[in-house]
C-alpha cells in the first residue's frame, strides 16, 4: 500500500495514476476518513492518558469524584474506540485499494495496446518447410500429452514425458548454476550499473499460503483466478513469489545484509478465469505449471537498478538458449496494481507466428513491504521499508514451447540448446 502521508501530499497525482491504471478509488473519501481517524485517535490517546493518570492512585482509596470521573472516561473511551474501529475498517479498505504510482518511463495506455517494445534480440527463424507447433511435436515424440491429462485431471492440465522432463530439469540446473555464480551476476550487474554482485539463494518454497499473508502481498485478488482452500483459509500459490515475498514479514534487516536475492522453484496453480477459449490447446496456459521466480529485497535508492539487473539476467538466460525475443515496457493500463514499473520479455513462437510473454519483471517499491512490515535498519539507525522486485526466471511450459518450436528440423527432430546439453543424460543433443 502507499503511505497515507504521500497520498495526502500528492492527492492529485494519486488520482491521476489510479485513472491510468483503470482503478476506481475514491481518494477524497479516503482523505476524509483519514482526517476523522486521526482526530479520533487523538481523543482516544488523551482519554487513555487521563485513565492512566487516575490509575496512579489505585493503591489509595479513590474519592467519589475520582470514581465518577473514571467511569465517565471508560464509557467515553468505549464509545470512541467503537467509532474508531468502524472508521478504521472503511479507511483500510480504501487505502488498500489505492494502486502504486508508476515510474517516469512507464508508457501511459489503456490496455496491452499501449505496451511499448523497447528492444529486440535474435533473428526470427525462417524455415524452408511448414513449422509444426509444440502440440504436434509433443505428440510426435511422445513427450507432451494433454488428452490423457484431460481425462484424468480435467482441461488445462498436461503430462510431460521422457526428454521433455529431462529438459525441464536441465533448465533448472542451468538456472541455479547461473544465478548462484557471483562472476556472472557481477558481469550483468556492472553492465547496468548495479553495485551488488551478490548471488541468489536457491529456495523450494511452500505452495500453500495463508489468506492473511497473500492479502498483505496484494496478490489475493482476483480470487476467482485462485485455488482457495476454504477449510484452511489459505490458497495454492499462483507463483513462487507468493511465498518468497513474505519470507521477511515483520522483520528488520540490517542494511549490510542487503540485497537479499532468492531464486525459488515451485509448482503454481491458476484457474485461468476469464481466459475461456484462449490458449486452451497445448501447455502455454495451464491450471498447474512449474515456475522459477526471482525475488529481491533491497534499499530504496537501488530499487530501479535492481530491476534493471533482473531484466538483464532474464535476457542472459534467453540468449543462452538462443531463442529470439523482444523486451516490452508494460503500460499503465496493463500493469499490476502493486507495480511501479513492469517489463516483460516475449519469446518468438513459430507455431503461433508471433511473440508471446514468457517472462515478467515487477518492481513494487515499498508497496508490498509496507503491509508485510518488512524493514531494514540503515547504518545511522533509521528504519525504512525495503523495496521489492519479483520476476520470472523460467516459466517452464512457456520456455519449453519456445525451445521446441524454434529448434525443430524438417524431419521433426528437435535440437536441444547447447547450453542445456551438458545437463541432459548422455549429453543428449537432439530429440529424434
Amino acid at each position: 500500500m502507499l503511505d497515507i502521508k504521500f497520498i495526502r501530499e500528492n492527492a492529485k497525482k494519486v488520482k491521476q495514476i489510479a485513472k491510468y491504471k483503470n482503478r476506481q478509488v475514491d481518494i477524497d473519501k479516503l482523505l476524509e476518513l483519514d482526517t476523522k481517524r486521526r482526530k479520533l485517535q487523538g481523543k482516544i490517546d488523551d482519554l487513555r492518558k487521563k485513565r492512566n493518570e487516575l490509575s496512579l492512585y489505585k493503591n489509595a482509596k479513590p474519592s467519589l469524584k475520582q470514581i465518577k470521573e473514571n467511569r465517565k472516561i471508560k464509557k467515553e473511551l468505549s464509545e470512541l474506540e467503537k467509532k474508531f474501529k468502524s472508521i478504521d475498517l472503511e479507511y483500510k479498505k480504501l487505502v488498500y485499494s489505492v494502486p502504486n504510482v508508476i515510474s517516469k518511463d512507464t508508457p501511459i495506455g489503456p490496455d496491452e495496446s499501449g505496451n511499448k517494445v523497447i528492444k529486440k534480440f535474435g533473428e526470427i527463424p525462417h524455415f524452408n518447410f511448414k513449422p509444426k507447433d509444440h502440440i504436434e511435436l509433443g505428440k510426435m515424440h511422445h513427450i507432451i500429452d494433454t488428452e490423457k491429462a484431460a481425462k484424468i485431471s480435467g482441461s488445462r492440465f498436461n503430462y510431460l514425458f521422457d526428454s521433455a522432463v529431462m529438459m525441464q530439469f536441465a533448465l533448472i540446473q542451468f538456472l541455479i548454476n547461473t544465478l548462484t555464480d557471483r562472476k556472472i551476476i557481477k558481469k550483468l550487474a556492472d553492465k547496468v550499473g548495479n553495485p551488488f554482485d551478490k548471488p541468489f539463494i536457491p529456495v523450494i518454497p511452500p505452495v500453500i499460503v495463508k489468506s492473511e499473508v497473500i492479502k498483505k502481498m496484494d496478490r489475493f485478488d482476483p480470487i476467482e483466478d485462485r485455488y482457495y482452500l476454504k477449510q484452511d483459509d489459505a490458497l495454492l500459490v499462483g507463483s513462487a513469489e507468493h511465498t518468497l515475498g513474505p519470507l521477511h514479514i515483520d522483520e528488520i534487516i540490517d542494511e549490510k545484509d542487503l540485497p537479499i536475492r532468492y531464486i525459488g522453484y515451485s509448482t503454481a496453480f491458476r484457474r485461468e478465469a476469464g481466459s475461456y477459449g484462449k490458449d486452451t490447446a497445448g501447455i502455454l496456459r495451464r491450471h498447474q505449471f512449474d515456475k522459477a521466480e526471482m525475488e529481491s529485497f533491497i534499499q530504496e535508492e537501488f530499487g530501479l537498478i535492481e530491476q534493471d539487473l533482473i531484466v538483464s539476467i532474464q535476457e542472459y538466460l534467453v540468449q543462452q538458449l538462443e531463442v529470439p525475443y523482444q523486451v516490452v515496457s508494460i503500460c499503465s493500463g496493463d500493469m499490476g496494481k502493486p507495480d511501479f514499473r513492469q517489463i516483460d520479455i516475449e519469446c518468438w513462437m513459430p507455431g503461433q507466428n508471433k511473440y508471446r510473454e514468457t517472462h515478467t519483471s515487477d518492481y513494487m517499491t515499498d508497496y508490498q513491504s509496507r503491509r508485510l512490515n518488512t524493514k531494514y535498519r540503515t547504518k545511522d539507525g533509521k528504519k525504512k521499508f525495503v523495496h521489492m522486485n519479483d520476476a520470472t526466471a523460467f516459466a517452464i511450459g512457456r520456455i519449453l514451447i519456445a525451445i521446441i518450436e524454434n529448434n525443430q528440423q524438417e524431419d521433426g527432430s528437435i535440437l536441444i540448446p547447447k547450453v542445456l546439453q551438458k545437463y541432459m543424460p548422455g549429453n543428449l543433443s537432439v530429440i529424434k
